[in-house]
C-alpha cells in the first residue's frame, strides 16, 4: 500500500549536504519526494514544523540487530528464533531514535529482512551482510582458550579458514541475499583470544573476498583497528573500514588513495568504558577498550585531514542500544554539527551506494525526521530524548 500524500510545511531543511538551511514546504506522494517550494499545493495530511529543521533520516552503517549481549559465546549459542525477536525490537527503536536506514554489519539473514519488508515489524530499511567472517582464533571466534567449543549458532560471525571456503562462504551470503561481506581484519575489544592490534586473515584470503564481492558489484567492510590491520586491508581490496581507532596519518593517507571509508564507532567505547561492569565486559575486554577509546577522536581528526570519507556507526550491543543517540555526540565534538550530520546521511548513503538516500531533495524515498529547532545553533536537540522528533520512513509519519 503506497503512502498517503503528504505535505510539510514551514521547514527549515537541511538536504544532507549543504551548509545552509533552506526554507520551504516538501511535498510528498507515493513515499518520494516530489516537490520542495511554496508555490505546490499540500495535499493529504499536513505537518506544520514551524520551529524546527528537517533533515533527511538518518543512517547507522554499523549496527547489530542480533547483538543482544557482549558475550559473544552466550549469544552465538542462543536460538535464533530469540535473536530474531529481540532484533525486531532494537530494529524499531533504532527507527523511533530517527534512523530510518541500517547496515546490519554481523548478523541479519533472508527471514528478518523478508519480515521487514512484508511490515511485519516496524523497522529501518535494513541491509544485511550475514554473519561475519572470522579466522580462527580472530574477532569472531567467540571461544575463549582454554575450553574446547563448538563456535555456536554463526549468528553474528563464522569461522572460515582459506581462499576456498571463503569464495564458498561469501558467494551463499549473495546468495541470501546479503547486502555485503563483512570480515574480521584485526582484534577486538569483546573477542577473548586476539591481540587488538595483529592483522588477521592472509593477502589472498582478503583478496578471495574482495574478489567476490566485487564481481557481485558489492563490497567488503573489514573490521579493524591497528594501521598494520587496516593497511593490510584496504591493499587488498577493502572498501570501508570499521572502527579504525588505531589509524595513524600515514594509514590514513593510504585509505585516501585507495577510496576506503572509515565508519567511526566512538558510541561503543564511550558506553562500555562507563558501563562496563554493568554489562559484564571482562577485565580483558575493558583494557582493550581503554585502548582504542582516547584514539577512536584522533583516528577522525586524521581521516579528515587525509581526505579519507567519513561515515557514521554505533556498533552497541545488548543494554547499550539506547546509546545510540549518544554517538551523534561524540562524532558532533570531534567533528563538528555539518560534518557529522554529513556522515550520519549523505556521505553513509554514498557507503551503501545508494545516493538516493541521505538526502531531501526531488526523486528522493520521504525518509525524514523533523527536530524541534535548529541543531546547528542547538546541537544537543540531535541526542535528545526521541520523543522531541517526528520521524517519517517512506512518506508515512512513523
Amino acid at each position: 500500500m503506497s503512502a498517503h500524500p503528504l505535505s510539510i510545511v514551514n521547514a527549515a531543511v537541511f538536504d544532507g549536504v549543504s551548509a545552509e538551511l533552506t526554507e520551504g514546504t516538501i511535498h510528498i506522494r507515493g513515499g518520494v519526494i516530489v516537490a520542495l517550494d511554496d508555490a505546490t499545493r499540500p495535499a493529504g495530511e499536513v505537518v506544520d514544523a514551524r520551529g524546527g529543521t528537517v533533515i533527511p533520516g538518518l543512517i547507522d552503517a554499523h549496527f547489530h540487530a542480533y547483538g543482544t549481549e557482549l558475550d559473544l559465546l552466550a549469544l552465538e549459542s542462543s536460538p535464533l528464533s530469540y535473536l530474531s525477536l529481540a532484533g525486531a525490537r532494537r530494529l524499531a527503536a533504532a527507527l523511533g531514535r530517527g534512523f530510518t536506514t541500517v547496515r546490519d554489519v554481523a548478523g541479519g539473514d533472508p527471514g528478518l529482512a523478508r519480515a521487514i519488508a512484508e511490515g511485519l515489524i516496524a523497522a529501518p530499511r535494513y541491509l544485511y551482510t550475514g554473519p561475519a567472517l572470522s579466522q580462527t582464533g580472530g574477532h569472531g571466534d567467540p571461544r575463549p582458550g582454554e575450553r574446547d567449543l563448538c563456535a555456536g549458532g554463526a549468528h553474528l560471525a563464522e569461522i572460515v579458514d582459506g581462499v576456498d571456503a571463503l569464495r564458498r562462504a561469501a558467494r551463499d551470503r549473495f546468495r541470501r541475499g546479503a547486502h555485503a561481506i563483512k570480515i574480521m581484519a584485526s582484534g577486538g575489544v569483546v573477542s577473548p583470544t586476539d591481540p587488538i592490534r595483529v592483522p588477521q586473515y592472509s593477502a589472498a584470503e582478503i583478496q578471495a573476498v574482495t574478489d567476490e564481492a566485487t564481481r557481485r558489484g558489492s563490497y567488503v567492510a573489514a573490521h579493524a583497528y591497528s594501521p598494520e590491520a587496516i593497511a593490510h586491508a584496504v591493499t587488498n581490496g577493502v572498501r570501508t573500514i570499521e572502527h579504525g581507532n588505531l589509524l595513524d596519518a600515514p594509514t590514513a593517507d593510504l585509505m585516501a588513495a585507495h577510496g576506503a571509508f572509515l565508519v567511526p564507532t566512538l558510541a561503543a567505547y564511550d558506553a562500555m568504558d562507563r558501563r562496563g561492569d554493568q554489562v559484564g565486559l571482562s577485565p580483558v575486554g575493558q583494557a582493550k577498550n581503554r585502548e582504542v577509546l582516547a584514539a577512536g577522536r584522533r583516528a577522525i581528526e586524521l581521516a579528515r585531514a587525509a581526505g579519507v570519507p567519513i561515515g557514521f556507526g554505533t556498533d552497541l550491543m545488548g543494554v547499550l542500544e539506547d546509546e545510540q543517540l549518544t554517538g551523534l555526540r561524540l562524532q558532533v565534538e570531534v567533528d563538528g554539527v555539518l560534518e557529522a550530520l554529513r556522515s550520519a546521511t549523505s556521505v553513509n548513503a554514498e557507503l551503501i551506494g545508494r545516493p538516493d538516500l541521505g538526502r531531501i531533495a526531488v526523486g528522493a524515498p520521504a525518509d525524514l525526521v523533523i527536530l524541534p529547532g535548529d541543531p546547528f545553533e542547538d546541537p544537543s536537540i540531535l541526542w535528545a530524548h526521541p520523543r522531541h522528533r517526528t520521524v517519517i520512513k517512506d512518506g508515512r509519519l512513523v
